[in-house]
C-alpha cells in the first residue's frame, strides 16, 4: 500500500534522494531570506512599521535554509544544485507572482500595492509550506534527526501565515480590500500550477534515483494531477481566506536562535 508517509520515508532513507530534497529547500528558503531582507530595506514610508517584521521574516527563511543544510552535513552529504524545473521560488517569480527581481535589485522604494502583492503571494505560498511542515511534522516528529529541525520550521512558518493574515485584515480595513483580493485569487491560480510543475519535476527526478517502477511513477504522476483539479475546481479558495489569527503580532521579535543547527 503506498501511502505519502511511506513516499517521504523511502526518500528520507536514501542518500542521494534526501540530498536532493534538502537541496531544493534550502535553495528556496535562502531565496525567500534574500527577497524579504531586499523588501524591508525598500518598504515606503506609509508601510515603515512593517519593515522589522519582513525583516524577521526573511531571517526566518534564512535559518531555514541553514537549518537544511546542516541535516545535510549531519550525514555527512553536500548540496547539489538545484534543478531549475524543481525552483519553486524562481518559477513563481516568471509567472508574475510576488515582486520581480529586477525590481528588487533597484533601491527605489516600494509602494503601497507592491506591498499588498507582496504579503498575497506571501500568505499564499506560506499556507503551503506550513501545511508540508505540518505533514512532515506528522511523519518525522520523533525522529532523533529530522524531528526537532521541522518543528522550529513548521512554527516559524505557522507564524508567518498568521503575519500575513493580519497584516493583510489591515491594508484591507484601510481601503485596499479589492486589490488584495484580486491579488490573492491571481497568486493563488498561478502557484496551484506551479506547485503542480514542481511536484512532478521532483517525482520524476526521485524515481530516477529510487529505480520507481513505471506503474508507481504513474500512480504518483495521477495523484498530482488529482490534487491540482481539486486545487484548481475550488481548493484554491483556502489559499486565499482571511481571518484573525490567534496569534497576533507574531513577527514583532528577533528571529529564534539555532545554535545545534546553524
Amino acid at each position: 500500500m503506498l501511502s505519502a508517509k511511506r513516499l517521504f520515508q523511502e526518500i528520507v532513507d536514501n542518500d542521494e534522494s534526501f540530498r536532493l530534497l534538502c537541496s531544493i529547500a534550502a535553495g528556496g528558503e535562502a531565496q525567500g531570506g534574500w527577497e524579504n531582507g531586499r523588501i524591508a530595506t525598500l518598504v515606503p514610508d506609509s508601510e515603515r512599521a512593517l519593515a522589522p517584521k519582513i525583516a524577521r521574516h526573511g531571517a526566518d527563511e534564512d535559518k531555514h535554509g541553514r537549518i537544511f543544510n546542516a541535516l545535510l552535513r549531519r550525514r555527512g552529504l553536500e548540496p547539489v544544485e538545484v534543478p531549475p524545473e524543481t525552483d519553486y521560488t524562481m518559477l513563481l517569480e516568471a509567472r508574475g507572482v510576488g515582486l520581480a527581481h529586477d525590481k528588487l535589485r533597484r533601491d527605489a522604494p516600494l509602494t503601497e500595492h507592491d506591498i499588498v502583492a507582496y504579503l498575497a503571494h506571501s500568505r499564499v505560498t506560506e499556507q503551503r509550506a506550513a501545511g508540508q511542515m505540518a505533514m512532515l511534522c506528522r511523519f518525522f516528529g520523533d525522529d532523533p534527526l529530522l524531528g526537532r529541525a521541522l518543528k522550529m520550521i513548521a512554527g516559524d512558518e505557522e507564524n508567518h501565515l498568521a503575519y500575513c493574515h493580519e497584516e493583510l485584515l489591515r491594508l484591507a480595513a484601510a481601503g485596499h480590500g479589492r486589490a488584495i483580493r484580486r491579488a490573492l485569487r491571481e497568486c493563488a491560480l498561478v502557484e496551484a500550477r506551479v506547485h503542480r510543475d514542481v511536484s512532478l519535476a521532483v517525482m520524476a527526478r526521485m524515481g530516477r534515483i529510487l529505480g520507481w517502477s513505471r506503474a508507481r511513477g504513474a500512480l504518483l504522476t495521477a495523484g498530482v494531477h488529482a490534487v491540482y483539479l481539486y486545487e484548481r475546481l475550488g481548493g484554491w479558495r483556502r489559499m486565499v481566506t482571511l481571518r484573525t489569527p490567534e496569534r497576533l503580532d507574531a513577527l514583532g521579535g528577533p528571529a529564534e536562535p539555532t545554535p545545534e543547527f546553524a
